[in-house]
């Protein structure tokens, strides 16, 4: 027997960090109906993804899509790319880290062809957040995490930020913001903030967890719907009356489109995937923050409080003529040697670690399908380290020089043993440059692959309204759209993505 494919105003693909947002304020009206499908299960009742602290644990486990990186001839090879595979997206799975983008990284997209994404208009989405920012509490406060902040400015001279999202910065050091409650350490997630409170209460909202969007329905250059594989193996057809709203992420978001026919149509046709819109700039213009580390022994045990273990740090401006930072660090209060371990080095048992992190790099990769079949991981190569003047490298070398000034510095001297790695004999550029690559790590923030830009911006995918150039019926609303790299960690841009787009659905219905 044939049943007629269920219909909703609006589909949106991906419950994470973009699409619990828009699902929530459309169905604010009754009158809309929204279908949500997600890939992997409800975050609902789950402490191992509610409870924040227990984020490391969710890495490479069962809700994580786990995409392994292209071999990378100047950078880690081995880094594993962690995509949630839950309700809430990556925000139920990273560590909540919440800067407001800088009024200089809106105003570069607006350069780039975004036009009404500024930071003056921009400013107002970050009122409309319903997630829980907040300091980290002070119960949170490690001790050895307050002695980095007050090495941190007496060996730079740069001011303690108490409260990052305030006012615009281009240095400072101190305690992040984070989407959490501190009473109890649970996430302030998109999907804790915005489907919780009426995903019971709604039922113009409909929640399809465990199903997976494989491939978009169209009729010639119109958006119908999409066809996806429900837990049980069945297969649907899930059609929308209004728009389709694309919110998979930077990798999901590409990859769909690829396997719809839908991106550089020489790239497809070498694969046999059939050519239904040639879009050259899908998959292309990957970007991501990559970060080194450094490791020091401490004489014993750090005090056990924290909110995630990473709650503080610190940005400079090393060139005054750069808008806003230069370089980041995130301050561990462990030894994270997960990639330093694969050169030789070993583990202490007591340790802390700081990450220097490049907030504009310049190198740029690409995203592309290797098979026909949707169930074939896409590969990532993100370039990392390929820019023309080695200013991604040099950012880092920079980055341990000044980590080891902090480390010199009371009152975090006192609690440091030894540096692990590089180790303190590792001292030239080039020896630098080659430890600081090898065990580079990803903080999990690829974007770009979908870009926004102007009407004659050939690799440009979406236009400043989020929509498909030369589809109807569809918006992208994602990372995947950012034009260039926030300088800060990315999630409170995707959600202000979130936000802007339920403007520009409701006032554009097409």
């Amino acid at each position: 027997m044939s049943h007629t494919p269920p219909v909703y105003d609006y589909v949106v693909i991906g419950g994470g960090t973009a699409g619990s947002v828009i699902a929530s304020r459309l169905t604010e009206n009754p009158d809309v109906t929204v279908a949500v499908i997600e890939g992997g299960p409800s975050d609902v009742g789950r402490d191992d993804v509610l409870t924040l602290r227990r984020w490391m644990g969710l890495l490479g486990g069962e809700l994580d899509y786990d995409y392994p990186t292209v071999e990378q001839p100047r950078g880690n090879s081995h880094i594993r790319h962690s995509r949630a595979r839950v309700l809430g997206g990556c925000s139920s799975h990273n560590t909540l880290i919440s800067f407001k983008p800088l009024p200089s990284d809106w105003d570069e997209w607006e350069a780039a062809g975004a036009k009404g994404w500024g930071a003056v208009p921009m400013e107002a989405y970050f009122a409309r957040l319903k997630n829980n920012i907040v300091s980290v509490d002070e119960k949170d406060r490690n001790a050895i995490a307050r002695d980095f902040v007050d090495a941190a400015r007496s060996a730079l001279g740069v001011p303690r930020v108490e409260g990052f999202n305030r006012k615009p910065f281009t240095e400072g050091v101190g305690f992040f913001d984070l989407a959490y409650h501190p009473e109890n350490n649970k996430r302030s997630s998109a999907s804790v903030a915005y489907l919780h409170p009426v995903m019971d209460e709604r039922p113009n909202l409909t929640l399809l967890l465990e199903t997976w969007a494989y491939r978009l329905e169209l009729d010639g250059t119109r958006a119908e719907g999409v066809h996806v594989r429900t837990k049980d193996g069945e297969e649907l057809l899930i059609r929308a009356r209004n728009e389709v709203v694309l919110c998979a992420g930077a990798v999901d978001s590409p990859r769909l489109l690829l396997h719809s026919g839908i991106g550089p149509a020489q790239d497809l046709r070498a694969l046999g995937i059939p050519v239904v819109h040639d879009l050259p700039g899908v998959g292309e213009n990957l970007l991501d923050h990559p970060e080194s580390v450094i490791v020091w022994e401490t004489h014993g045990p750090i005090p056990e409080n924290s909110a995630m273990d990473s709650d503080a740090g610190l940005f400079v401006r090393r060139d005054p003529d750069h808008a806003g930072p230069d370089l980041m660090f995130h301050f561990y209060q462990i030894p994270f040697t997960d990639n330093p371990e694969r050169l030789g080095y070993e583990r202490p048992e007591f340790g802390v670690s700081m990450t220097p992190n490049i907030p504009k790099p310049k190198s740029r990769g690409r995203l592309y399908l290797t098979s026909a079949d949707p169930s074939v991981k896409p590969a990532l190569d993100f370039r990392y380290f390929t820019d023309e003047d080695d200013y991604d490298a040099r950012t880092l070398v920079d980055g341990i020089r000044i980590a080891r000034e902090i480390a010199k510095t009371e009152p975090l001297a006192g609690w440091l043993k030894r540096e692990v790695c590089p180790g303190p004999e590792i001292l030239g550029d080039a020896e630098l440059s080659e430890y600081a690559r090898k065990v580079a790590h990803t903080v999990y923030h690829p974007a770009g692959t979908c870009r926004m830009g102007a009407a004659d911006d050939e690799l440009a995918v979406v236009d400043p309204e989020l929509r498909i150039r030369g589809l109807d019926g569809i918006r992208i609303a994602d990372a995947s759209v950012f034009p260039t790299m926030t300088a800060v960690n990315p999630m409170i841009g995707v959600l202000m993505v979130g936000e802007k787009a339920v403007d520009l659905i409701g006032g554009d219905p097409r």
